[in-house]
């Protein structure tokens, strides 16, 4: 399992989930927008400290953004 495919993923949908955009979400949290579509990709590698950021600027638990989906 790739876990940087993994949160990517588990981001975006969450994201949208919400209603927000990626420039919404760079406005709650403070990481550019280049940087949540890099994650969004599985091209970046966040730290335990970045993941739970991004939860808060999504309002979920941290945890959702590990937690393994169906598309293994």
């Amino acid at each position: 399992m790739d876990m940087r495919k993994l949160v990517g993923r588990n981001f975006a949908r969450l994201r949208r989930d919400k209603g927000l955009t990626q420039e919404e979400v760079e406005a709650r949290s403070g990481f550019s927008q280049q940087y949540l579509s890099s994650l969004e990709r599985g091209k970046r590698n966040p730290t335990v400290i970045t993941l739970y950021e991004l939860a808060q600027a999504l309002g979920v638990s941290h945890v959702e953004l590990v937690q393994p989906d169906d598309q293994a």
